[in-house]
This record gives structure tokens, sequence and C-alpha cells, in this order.
């Protein structure tokens, strides 16, 4: 018997009206919550702040992420402006997703954990769409268990925090609470009838059991608060019959026809995770503190299959062809120690700061066909490293200037260190071998060469000053700068001034305007890579990921790297009716100058002969390097709105949230000289990488729920809906095949009953309509292989149904 809930208008009034939807957030709807981000006020709420601030509680985290266990698709279901899409047979992004804030790229939001810096991950995302060309930080990494709530300032805040928190700052609060504990298990999988294939399947198994104790250390306040987490997934596939490329049609190959050779969708993957959270009180103010949060990730990948009959196989290994399956080894940990307390009316905060990521790409099910039928089958293809140190000290004081005003101070300075480095791969992965009418190095994805290895560092360091004040009952404001200065790109200054003017309880304005800073990365400065694997349009090539620094890219026309520089305006009203109903809407606008991103793959004979000529580099068929591509323009709305009430036995939260972003492109880089010499076709930064930056991810999003709840029973559910998306390719010779997906709905419901007071059991399920993006078109969907795009946040797995159990003490 089918699992699906009925897609009719019916089926979906009665799960609304009976599971009405999950909150935005129980904490961001409590607007009397008082907020640390975004502030020195050491009382502000969210009401009262200057600038949007979204609060989402542990349980609502824990609930929206108990697919596979993931944070950032928790934060994806709570929040309106963050976007978190599923890549597959996208190279690294399908073992480390990068997530966005109101449209912008996924290193431009500034992450922190306890107010600390958090550091990135390691791999360069070069093969997906959604934050192609970055290093973003890993939320995923993050167990949910250990988070007490999350606070999201949805502005820009460099003065405050330093340089990337461009679109925002997003500072996850770990759990301190002194006593008792929880244990909690959940299963599920999808349960889908995938129409490109006729089929019911089931796949996507995933179980998570996390477990999390606290014990007191001393009767001041000393606590201690430990926790564990492990996560095993199967893997889901929604890929198509194959109809075969007309360039492999041989009979050999016209054999696999109709046969599903390839897979879309979630690769399996297993997560350990570890986290603690310590303070010790010492002396008469002092607080001695620190936390770590600890994952090790291990994940498959896709890739695109390699046909029986063709140059990039030999039949006495893989006599029925074969698909390449990457692995990765993410390791991930973050340390911080520091102590803070009161000098007489300064309060300090100081504190050191270690994070580090390392990862290890391999492939196995391939080979490297240059080597002949004695290749290897499996490959390490690289080492990965990313490692962040800051010390940082705070100090502050609240003063009073009359009756009525009151201004709190912050002063502080910063040192960080920052290093990346990668490492060759095996050199059979990327050994050209004898048979030099094959493709060298491993297939999808040729190790890093030594050429390739990289090893950069960076000092950062950064003075500022903060002022909070409160004028009477109605006028407040938050100031801010910083001093910031890079040992490669010299300083730079930036300022936020934010005010909120009280007219009546019920309605207030208010308003900011910052200037913010982002240093390229540098694995942006000094990654490289040597590939050989399928272009956009499905064929065969070898290419290189160029550092700037390196001679082809300079005769290609490549030139340093400048820091991306944003004024970021926005203007706003709350307002609280009663104790039922409030509401908040934020304009706003972002306006970027130098954004980096990839320039478009260089490719063809005169790159090939150019390469050969020049430089003594021979078969090089595509290449690519990181530019300041445009300057842009981010214009966007983001609406709240909450109701409560009391129904029956148990209360009642109804929740709206509805956002709106646009980027559109102004002084788009020019393709040089030096490039158009070569072939006047040639595009430095053209149709694909702009529709990365403006229409690639959705535009519009909204949310529509509630959540009713006693002591004894939840019942909650969620309407999201999914603005449409654009995939633009360039195939060459004038072929550039474009579609726009529509709009999605997404249905997700639980039911939770708590039988004691320790013991609860739930069920529930996401995307309960079984609903799927729009299928590709007969130009995209690559021969019936790939039906459906990454890019809809709506995803392509299905139907998820889950039970969970959790006992507390």
């Amino acid at each position: 018997m089918s699992l699906r809930l009925s897609a009719s208008p019916l089926g979906l009034a009665i799960a609304f009206v009976l599971l009405t939807p999950h909150a935005h957030a129980q904490d961001a709807t409590n607007l009397d919550t008082v907020i640390v981000t975004g502030t020195r006020a050491v009382d502000r709420t969210v009401l009262e702040s200057t600038s949007p601030v979204d609060v989402l509680t542990a349980e609502d985290i824990r609930k929206a992420g108990v697919v596979n266990g993931e944070l950032g698709s928790a934060l994806q279901a709570l929040l309106p402006s963050f976007n978190f899409p599923r890549q597959s047979n996208s190279g690294g992004a399908d073992h480390v997703r990068a997530a966005q804030l109101r449209g912008l790229s996924p290193d431009q939001v500034l992450v922190l954990v306890n107010g600390k810096r958090r550091h990135h991950s390691a791999l360069v995302n070069t093969g997906s769409k959604i934050g192609r060309g970055t290093t973003p930080v890993d939320f995923n990494a993050i167990p949910v268990s250990a988070i007490k709530r999350i606070e999201v300032l949805r502005d820009g805040a460099g003065a405050l925090y330093g340089s990337d928190a461009v679109a925002g700052v997003i500072n996850v609060i770990l759990d301190n609470t002194p006593e008792g504990g929880s244990v909690e298990v959940s299963y599920g999988a999808n349960h889908t009838d995938l129409k490109p294939i006729g089929r019911t399947l089931t796949d996507g198994q995933t179980a998570n059991i996390s477990a999390n104790v606290g014990t007191a250390l001393s009767d001041d306040g000393g606590f201690l608060r430990v926790g564990v987490e492990y996560k095993e997934r199967r893997g889901t596939n929604r890929a198509g019959f194959d109809q075969i490329p007309p360039w492999d049609q041989t009979e050999a190959n016209l054999a696999l026809q109709g046969k599903r050779n390839y897979v879309l969708g979630d690769g399996a993957s297993k997560d350990i995770n570890g986290w603690f959270n310590v303070e010790l009180p010492f002396g008469q103010t002092g607080v001695a503190y620190a936390f770590a949060t600890y994952n090790q990730r291990d994940t498959e990948g896709a890739n695109y299959f390699r046909y029986p009959d063709g140059e990039a196989n030999w039949t006495q290994l893989y006599p029925n062809g074969y698909r390449p399956i990457s692995e990765g080894e993410n390791s991930d940990v973050q340390l911080v120690a520091g102590a803070r307390g009161q000098w007489g009316d300064w309060n300090y905060d100081a504190s050191l700061d270690y994070g580090q990521n390392s990862f290890t790409y391999r492939l196995r099910n391939t080979l490297n066909a240059s080597l002949g039928p004695t290749s290897p089958t499996r490959f390490r293809t690289g080492d990965y490293e990313y490692a962040q140190t800051v010390a940082n000290l705070d100090v502050g004081r609240v003063f009073e200037q009359g009756p009525d005003t009151t201004h709190s101070l912050g002063l502080g300075a910063e040192f960080r260190h920052e290093r990346y480095q990668t490492r060759a791969g095996d050199p059979s992965s990327y050994a050209a071998g004898p048979f030099t009418d094959r493709p060298t190095g491993s297939q999808a994805g040729g190790g890093l060469t030594p050429q390739d290895a990289a090893d950069l560092s960076r000092d950062v360091a950064s003075v500022y000053a903060s002022l909070s004040s409160q004028f009477g009952e109605h006028f407040s404001t938050d100031l801010a700068a910083r001093y910031e200065h890079h040992d490669d790109f010299g300083g730079e200054l930036t300022g936020k001034l934010g005010l909120r003017y009280e007219f009546t309880p019920a309605f207030a304005l208010r308003g900011a305007l910052s200037n913010n800073y982002r240093a390229p990365s540098l694995a942006q400065i000094g990654y490289e890579s040597t590939d050989t694997g399928y272009n956009a349009a499905g064929q065969l090539v070898q290419g290189r990921l160029l550092s700037v620094n390196n001679p082809i890219a300079r005769g290609l026309g490549a030139t340093d790297l400048k820091p991306e520089k944003s004024l970021n305006t926005s203007l706003g009203f709350t307002s609280r009716i009663g104790e039922h109903f409030d509401l908040s809407l934020d304009l706003f606008q972002i306006d970027i100058d130098d954004r980096i991103a990839l320039s478009e793959s260089i490719t063809g004979d005169a790159l090939t002969d150019f390469a050969q000529q020049q430089y003594g580099v021979a078969g090089l068929q595509s290449a690519s390097f990181f530019v300041n591509a445009a300057d842009t323009r981010t214009r966007g709305a983001e609406l709240v709105t909450n109701w409560r009430q009391r129904l029956g036995d148990g209360q009642l939260l109804l929740t709206g949230t509805w956002s709106y972003a646009k980027t559109t492109l102004k002084n788009v880089l020019a393709t040089p000289d030096a490039l158009r010499a070569l072939d006047p076709g040639y595009v430095l930064f053209g149709i694909e990488e702009s529709n990365t930056l403006t229409d690639a991810a959705p535009r519009t999003r909204a949310s529509l729920g509630a959540t009713w709840g006693n002591d004894q029973w939840t019942l909650s559910s969620r309407v999201n809906r999914y603005g449409s998306a654009t995939r633009v390719f360039n195939f060459g010779d004038g072929y550039i095949p474009r579609q726009t997906y529509q709009a999605e709905w997404q249905l997700d419901a639980e039911v939770e009953y708590r039988f004691s007071p320790r013991w609860s059991v739930a069920i529930g399920g996401q995307n309960l309509t079984d609903n799927y993006p729009d299928l590709s078109n007969d130009d995209i969907y690559y021969f019936g292989n790939l039906p459906y795009d990454v890019l809809s946040p709506v995803g392509s797995n299905g139907a998820y149904y889950y039970g969970r159990v959790r006992y507390t003490f």
C-alpha cells in the first residue's frame, strides 16, 4: 500500500488543519527573547533590535533536521532567506554542501559558534552550480544535539565581526544546561513514485542516534555538558533510463540503452560527531570556559557513466562500462578556550580559537585510461587542509548618561592566522601513461599533481569599537567601527550605524547602513587542479583550474584578485499588537563591488595550441581561473508574522514568512584583449557564470505554519513555497539551452506524543505530497539520465517518512 499522502487540495487542507504547520522558529516568535548577536547592549530583545534577527530554538532545529540529522537542512526549513540545495554529480559539492543567505555566495555569510568565528571547509567546490568556486562553512559538521539556539542576523556586520559578514551572521549557541540529558533515536526512509521510470522506490534509509548529558561542576555556576551523535544514510537514485548520447552510440554501448546507468541523488554517508561545552568559575567574577565540536564524515558522490566502447575505458577492466564513485573523508574540529569576568566596571572576554578541516578525496570504480588495462581502479586524488587560529580580546562596560540614557561600550582586538594546503594525489591518479591516445589521469577527477600543490598563509589583525545606546523608552542606536589589516591586501575600515525608533508599543521603525569587506580566500588565490572529466555538454575533456598567478592564466588575461566590498542599507518596521500578534518587514539593498567568481571554461584548439606553443603544456583542452567578475546589486524584502492563541487545553502558534532577493549585474568584467586575440569567440565571464550569480537560486520563498501543543501532544506541520530558478548552459557554437524550473510546494508534518515525563515518540514526514521539481527539458536532461536538476530546493528525493523515540532525564 502506498504511504503517500494525497496531493489533492482536500488532502492539503486536511493536513494543514489537523497538523497546522511548524513554526518558523518558536523563539523568533517570542519577541521578548534577549539576543547577543548584532549588538553590544546586554538587554536587547528580538523586537528591539536595530536589524532583523531570527532566533531558532533547539526543539525546532532538532525536529526540522531529522532528515539525516543535517543542520543545514533544518536552517533551510526554518529561515526565510536560507538556501541549501542538494547537489549531485557535482564533484566536491556532493560531499560538502554550500548554503546561501539572501541569495549571495556561501562565503559571504559569517558563521560563529558561541560568538567565536567558525572556520570554513578546505574543499573547493568547482563542480557545483550554487557555491561554485567557494570553500563554504560546513554546517553539517556542527552537531544538531549540541545546539541551545541559533541567532541569525540578516544584515551586514563586518564592523562588528570582521570580514565575510556581507549577507549576515549565523551564531550557533551551544547547550549550557548544567544537569540532565537525553537520548534520541530516529529512523526514516524515502518512499516515492518516480515518474520518469514508472516505479515506486524505497531508499535513502537513514538512522540517527544522539546522546548528551550535563553535570554541575561547582555550586556557583560551573558545568560540563557533552554529547555524541552517529548518523548513517544510504544513497538515493532518481536517474532515468539511458538513451545513450549520439556520439557514444556504438553497438556495444547501445546494448546498455534503456538501463539506469547513472545515479542522481544523495550519496551514502556516515557521520560521527562529538562535542562538549564547559565553564568553571574562578575568583569572585571570573569564568574559565572551553567548548569543542568534532565531526568525522565519510561520504560518496556520483559521477557520469563511462560507456564500454570509448576512449575512457578498457573492456579488460570494465566490459560493461563503469560509473566512478567519489569518496570523501572529512575531518572537522573546532576548539575554543578562554576566560571572561569583570575588572571593576569593565567586563572582559579573552579567547583562543582553533579550527581545522581536513579532506581527503578518493575515487573507486574508475581507471587512468592512459595506463592501459593494468591501470589501478582506486585512487587517492588529493588532500586538502584549512586551519584557522584566532586570538581575541573584548572589553566593555555599561554606563548611564542621565536617568533615561544608557550606553554599552565595547572595545576589542583580534589576530587571525589562516593556512591553506593541498597535497598531490597518488602518482597513478595524474600520470600520463604510454597510451597517448587515451585521456590521462583518473576518470571523474584527475589527481592533484605536484605542481598543483599549494601552501598559502595569511595574517589578519583588527581593532574595533562599538557603542549601543538607549535614549529613553523609544530611541536606540548601534554604532560600530573596525580597522582590519590583511598582510596580503592591506587595511580596510568598515563601519555600521543602526537606528530604531518606537512610535508606539505597536509600531517601530528601524534601519541600518554599513560597509563590509571580504578578502579572496586563500583557496581562490592559490588553488589549482588538473581534471579529466565531462564538460556541461557531456563530452570528455582534459582541463585545469589555474591560480591567478599561473603563467598560463596570466597569458589568458588573469590579474591579481581584489577584495569584495559592499554597501548594505536596510529599512524596516516592527509591530506588536497585544500578546497575540507581531510582524516585521525589512527592505534591503546590498551593493557589492568586484564579486569573485570562476571564469567561464575556456576550451578549444586555440587554447590547446596556445598552452603548447607558449608554455610547453600539451593536451590542455579546458582552463578556468578566478576573476573579479562584476559588481552586483541585490535588492530584497523579508516578512515574518506570528499569531499566538490559547486553543483548547493547548497553545496554538501560527507563523507566516516571505522573502525576496534579486541580484543584478553591473560593470561586468570585459574579456581581455589577450584572450580575444586567441579566439574572438572567447568570453572570460559570460552566460553560465552570470546565471550562477543572478537567477540559479530561487528569488522568493514563503512559509505558512503553526504548532499546537499541550503537556502530552505536539501537532505540527509546515508548508513551504520555493520560487522559480533558472538553469543556463553554454554548449558552444551558439547552443545555449535554458530552462526555468517553476515554483514548488513542500508539506511537512509531525505528531509527537509524550506518554511520560521522560519518554516521547513521534512520527512524521517531509514532502508528504511526494512533490518533485519540473522535469528537465530535452536539452538539459542528458539523454534521459538526469531528469531533475539540482537547483530546486525541494530536491528530487520525493517523500520521506520517519519515526523518533526520545528519552530525557
